[in-house]
C-alpha cells in the first residue's frame, strides 16, 4: 500500500474551484453540499500527493530537472495533509459536541 495516494476514497481528478453561489439557492441553482466540497478537496489532496510521490521518483532516478521543485510539491503536500488532518479532527469533534446535546 502506497502511504502517498488515497484512490480508495475516491477517483482522482481536477480540482474544481469554488464559486460563489446565490444567497437563496433554488432548485436549478443549489449549492453543492458539504460532502461534495470534501469529496473536491480529497481529490485535490489526492492529487497533491500523487504529484508529490512522482516527484520523489524521478528525484530518485536521477531525472528530476530541479530539486527545488521537488522540494516545493513535497512540502506542499505535507502542508495539505496537515489541513485535511485538522479538518477531520474539528469536524469529528463538533460531531461529538452535537451527540452530546440534549434535546
Amino acid at each position: 500500500m502506497n502511504p502517498f495516494s488515497i484512490d480508495a476514497i475516491g477517483a482522482v481528478g481536477a480540482a474544481q474551484p469554488l464559486t460563489l453561489q446565490a444567497a437563496t439557492p433554488t432548485a436549478s441553482n443549489a449549492a453543492p453540499g458539504f460532502a461534495n466540497w470534501v469529496e473536491q478537496e480529497v481529490s485535490s489532496l489526492n492529487t497533491q500527493l500523487v504529484t508529490a510521490e512522482q516527484g520523489i521518483q524521478k528525484l530518485a532516478t536521477g531525472t528530476a530537472e530541479n530539486l527545488h521543485e521537488v522540494m516545493l510539491q513535497l512540502e506542499q503536500a505535507r502542508l495539505a495533509m496537515q489541513v485535511a488532518s485538522q479538518v477531520r479532527s474539528k469536524v469529528l469533534e463538533a460531531y461529538q459536541d452535537v451527540m452530546r446535546m440534549q434535546v
